[in-house]
């Protein structure tokens, strides 16, 4: 069973003002914010300058929840109904696996489960009712 869920908001570029916009106005509390250039060197994809201030993850606290944000990659584009997704986050990779490959049913694999820096198992996916999610396992 799923630890918990919580809101993912993609923008464009404006992460950083949007999270101090939201530190003012509802009392987040910014607990991390790490950009593109931060994130470990892979030799195999070369990081355009552009890329490197936007941000890859910002989790904010507002009371007891998880309130989360990146930017978008440049030149990725950002549609109507897109910027935000549900993040689910479980504790096993076979839990990952299963809530995955039902929401995929139907729909549409953004990014495929997979190791990332900070997850066992990573993937993106929309569901066939244009719901997006993320599912990472802590």
């Amino acid at each position: 069973m799923a630890l918990r869920m919580n809101p993912y908001i993609t923008l464009d570029g404006n992460t950083k003002e949007a999270v101090e916009f939201y530190q003012e106005a509802i009392g987040a509390k910014v607990i991390s914010i790490q950009t593109f250039g931060e994130m470990p060197e892979d030799p195999s994809f070369s990081l355009p300058p552009e890329a490197k201030d936007r941000v890859l993850h910002a989790l904010l606290k507002v009371g007891e929840t998880d309130l989360m944000f990146s930017d978008t990659f440049p030149g990725q584009q950002q549609q109507t109904g897109s910027r935000v997704s549900i993040a689910i986050v479980v504790n096993s990779v076979e839990e990952s696996r299963a809530i995955f490959e039902k929401l995929s049913q139907e729909g549409k694999v953004y990014m495929p489960l997979q190791k990332t820096f900070w997850s066992e198992s990573y993937g993106m996916v929309i569901d066939k009712y244009d719901v997006q999610w993320q599912i990472t396992t802590e």
